[in-house]
């Protein structure tokens, strides 16, 4: 599973990026993660369609506190205005958009650029 930038669905091709096709639309749950493998590592992938539109999310599925892969099990919620993962363990809040721990600021998960090509969602290895 590889791990992606969290950003807005984007249906452009990106400039300079390494885009793979990772999986389909289909397999995203709204609302909530699943978990890819991508260039040797677990990727947790957040698909939220809600008010604010659809979007995209993709971060490491390795938890840095504990090291278990378990961030794809993690309760999607906002904190302190921020968009976030909670780790299903220690109950660690990471930030979405850029992998930052809210508790532990030493802490963070790889995000990569993440996008929906049509029925396709790619993530940028670059």
């Amino acid at each position: 599973m590889a791990q992606v930038s969290a950003q807005r669905i984007d249906y452009q091709m990106a400039q300079g990026g390494q885009w793979q096709a990772l999986c389909g639309r289909t397999d995203l749950v709204p609302n909530s993660g699943v978990v890819a493998w991508v260039d040797g590592a677990q990727v947790a992938l957040f698909y939220l369609h809600d008010a604010e539109g659809e979007r995209l999310f993709a971060v490491d599925n390795r938890d840095p506190l504990s090291g278990a892969n378990v961030i794809g099990r993690g309760i999607v919620g906002h904190l302190g205005g921020a968009l976030v993962i909670a780790s299903p363990l220690y109950k660690q809040h990471y930030r979405l958009d850029d992998g930052a721990c809210l508790e532990y600021p030493e802490q963070r998960l790889r995000v990569w650029p993440v996008r929906l090509r049509g029925e396709t969602v790619e993530i940028d290895l670059a």
